[in-house]
């Protein structure tokens, strides 16, 4: 084996002539000098197409490359500019790097592949780059798959949410693949300018095909959605009705803990009390205790619950009459999900009715939200429809967040996002 062949394949660079290796013992770092082949010379940086000459650019650039082991490697080349029809003037291509990037394809595909996989400190700490250079290369990375591929073929079913990704209410939209559980798009914002960049990237003829969309009950988000897909099918996400039950329940629970804790605190003993006093019982804080820790008992399944849950509850049950009229509304809600379709109406009118006369002020408030959203629900029953992929994105997505912190650029984030959950997971560099 050649030692020009040998070096090629220890950079994983291609299409490239090795014309010297020069080891600087003193910053250990191996210096190799290339230049493309000849039938890679003289093409546009962007669109990779013969150009004529310009200039010489700037001299001789450095790309760095995949370490030698311990010993760090880069690349040195001339850059001369060409003067493209389309892109004007720009740095001629070269085969081993993006256009403008700083570093080897191989190198950056090592680091995308680190960053959708480990945290930022080890991505840094091996790579021995800035975490900003990271999100630098994710980008660069996405943008070349995403002209590669169309993310957006063959939709028929979608799921839209909304998840925040840093403090002072920044969100990000996220649409998703029902079929396939894959994250088809994400854009920054939360509004319906953000979302109707979606339906323009789709295009009139593609979203006419879309016959499924779940979502939450944000009237922006269906507003767009009838603008774009008048015939398709808006469903309600059982998850967020059923969350808010559970909202619900817990400000019933709070407010009676807060009045049985307003009690426990009056007949707490105090200084100056009797010697009698001391011997008394405070039947408030005991139950003050009991609420306390019933928390989980009440927003659990029944199947799930544990003996000493449900002890829990046969206790609420005994002692707190309109605690348990609140969870019994709440677990009648889901239940109406698991009904048949044909059976789920009169069920779930039946449940606003109740839910109405109450008097319960958070689930006759409740009551009003699901009847107004009544026919959302009642197609996401019929077409067994949720936002249940889509929470999971979700919860991969805030995963990804916290791995990616101190990206300030959301198109890196929502680039990290895509290659992650979007079915376009980097590969390491010599594998397939």
């Amino acid at each position: 084996m050649r030692d020009s062949t040998l070096w090629r394949a220890l950079v994983g660079v291609e299409n490239t002539v090795i014309e010297d290796v020069d080891y600087d013992p003193e910053s250990q770092v191996v210096t190799l000098a290339v230049r493309p082949v000849a039938k890679r010379r003289g093409r546009c940086g962007r669109c990779e197409r013969r150009a004529p000459g310009y200039d010489a650019g700037r001299g001789r650039r450095h790309w760095r490359t995949l370490d030698l082991g311990t010993i760090q490697c880069r690349l040195e080349a001339d850059a001369p500019r060409v003067k493209c029809r389309e892109h004007g003037v720009v740095v001629a291509h070269v085969p081993w790097a993006r256009h403008g990037a700083g570093s080897t394809r191989a190198f950056e595909e090592q680091v995308a592949w680190l960053a959708t996989q480990t945290s930022k400190y080890a991505v840094t700490e091996l790579m021995r780059i800035a975490w900003r250079t990271v999100g630098a290369v994710i980008t660069r990375v996405w943008a070349e798959v995403e002209a590669h591929t169309d993310q957006l073929a063959g939709l028929s079913k979608i799921g839209i949410d909304e998840v925040s990704y840093r403090r002072g209410r920044l969100f990000l939209m996220v649409v998703i693949d029902h079929d396939t559980g894959r994250l088809v798009w994400a854009g920054q914002g939360q509004s319906t300018a953000t979302l109707q960049s979606f339906f323009d990237l789709l295009g009139p003829q593609r979203a006419a095909q879309i016959t499924h969309v779940t979502a939450d009950s944000a009237e922006y988000i269906a507003r767009v959605v009838r603008a774009n897909c008048p015939r398709a099918v808006r469903a309600a996400d059982p998850f967020h009705v059923v969350k808010w039950a559970n909202d619900a329940l817990g400000e019933v629970r709070l407010e009676t803990w807060r009045e049985t804790r307003r009690i426990a605190r009056a007949n707490s003993r105090g200084r100056g009390r009797t010697a009698h006093d001391h011997g008394e019982q405070f039947p408030a804080r005991e139950r003050l205790k009991m609420l306390t820790r019933s928390r989980y008992a009440l927003w659990k399944n029944p199947e799930n619950l544990t003996i000493h849950q449900r002890a829990k509850l046969d206790w609420i049950a005994a002692t707190d009459p309109r605690l348990w009229r609140a969870y019994q509304l709440k677990e009648g809600l889901r239940a109406i999900f698991k009904l048949p379709h044909d059976e789920a109406p009169e069920a779930l009118d039946t449940w606003i009715a109740s839910a109405s006369r109450c008097q319960i002020a958070q689930f006759v408030d409740l009551a009003r939200m699901v009847k107004a959203q009544r026919t959302p629900i009642l197609l996401a029953i019929e077409h067994a429809l949720s936002n249940g992929r889509t929470e999971s994105v979700n919860l991969k997505v805030r995963l990804r967040t916290r791995m990616a912190f101190g990206f300030r650029d959301a198109d890196a984030l929502i680039a990290i996002l895509m290659l992650s959950l979007g079915g376009h997971r980097p590969t390491l560099p010599g594998r397939t």
